[in-house]
């Protein structure tokens, strides 16, 4: 007998569905994962979000669902569901757990998408748990982090662990001045404002108006916008100017990966989220700086590297953290899942 357990990864951009179909004896992780449904986010308000996630986990699922787990850019309280904060999508302080639960009448658990891509990378093709000690960056329309440590999800205190893509990378103190005041999120300096996808789109624009007879230049001359997908696919094609662009961007990846080994001394730090099809133009400079920041006592021990399922890892994470949850929750717990006038609420 099967059992199919629906994965959402939902972003800033597009959200991406798919289910897993495991066999009632098989262990956990087992499994073969469906062609994902990819939409753009409905970003109109949280109801238009929400409804938008049923119309596309009802599209994908089999016969029957088990369950369902959701990755979102945000800091999530794991034991409720609920969305403490959110930057990219409209969903700051959503019960998201219970209205899912809800509105599909299965189990619904949510986590931050990093943390689920996490969980996926931690597990190999045949989705068998091969890491005990992972840091996942997805890097996209943000920055995220997820934390695989001893191998179980770490989550902290609050949920909001493994939030790396605001630390701080790049910030230049002389003497004895004080901080800069702080900005709204991302804050100047931080991972996610110098490296995610948006930071490259910047560093496009900034290339074209300078060398105007680069691949991107020209592409800004025929009034066009240059994007980060541009500046990747010029510096494939061998363009210098374009492929000078992408290796500063990498470069600032390479501090957080740094940063990640110095402080969870990882087997393996792994980078993922749209920002993984850049290849080898991204992983050898991340690399290279990211060994000339990491501690000495600490160098060569992690392996860095692209995301093994690619794209993917996202929405796989987030059905195996379905599948996982319900392994190993009470079924007692589950079924509160989808009572949300009881006041126990695991």
């Amino acid at each position: 007998m099967s059992r199919a357990f629906v994965g959402v990864d939902l972003g800033g951009t597009k959200v991406a569905v798919a289910a897993l179909t495991t066999r009632e004896h098989d262990d956990a992780g087992a499994g073969e994962l469906g062609e994902s449904v990819v939409r753009p986010t409905d970003l109109s308000s949280a109801d238009a979000l929400i409804a938008q996630l049923v119309e596309l986990v009802d599209e994908v699922k089999p016969g029957g669902v088990t369950a369902v787990g959701v990755g979102v850019p945000s800091v999530v309280e794991f034991s409720t569901g609920r969305v403490v904060s959110s930057v990219n999508v409209p969903l700051a302080d959503v019960p998201l757990r219970e209205v899912l639960s809800d509105r599909l009448g299965v189990p619904a658990f949510v986590d931050n998408d990093a943390t689920v891509a996490a969980l996926a990378e931690a597990h190999d093709e045949q989705l068998r748990l091969v890491a005990r000690n992972l840091v996942m960056l997805t890097v996209g329309t943000g920055v995220g982090g997820g934390l695989v440590l001893g191998g179980r999800i770490y989550r902290g205190a609050t949920g909001g662990a493994g939030e790396l893509g605001h630390t701080i990378v790049a910030l230049q103190l002389d003497g004895q001045e004080p901080v800069p005041a702080a900005s709204k999120f991302p804050q100047h300096g931080s991972l996610e404002r110098l490296a995610a996808g948006h930071a490259l789109d910047r560093f496009a624009r900034e290339t074209a108006k300078q060398y105007s007879d680069s691949a991107l230049g020209r592409l800004a001359a025929e009034g066009k916008t240059p994007t980060a997908v541009d500046a990747v696919a010029a510096a494939s094609d061998g363009d210098p100017d374009a492929a000078r662009t992408v290796e500063a961007w990498a470069q600032r990846l390479g501090v957080g990966v740094a940063n990640a080994i110095n402080t969870f001394d990882p087997e393996e730090v792994v980078i993922g989220g749209g920002a993984a099809v850049a290849g080898e133009l991204l992983l050898e400079p991340a690399t290279r700086v990211s060994n000339e920041y990491v501690h000495p006592g600490l160098l060569g021990h992690a392996r860095i590297r692209l995301a093994r399922h690619g794209v993917r890892a996202g929405v796989l994470g987030a059905a195996l953290l379905a599948l996982h949850e319900c392994e190993h929750e009470p079924a007692e717990s589950r079924r509160l899942v989808t009572e949300p006038t009881s006041p126990e609420v695991s």
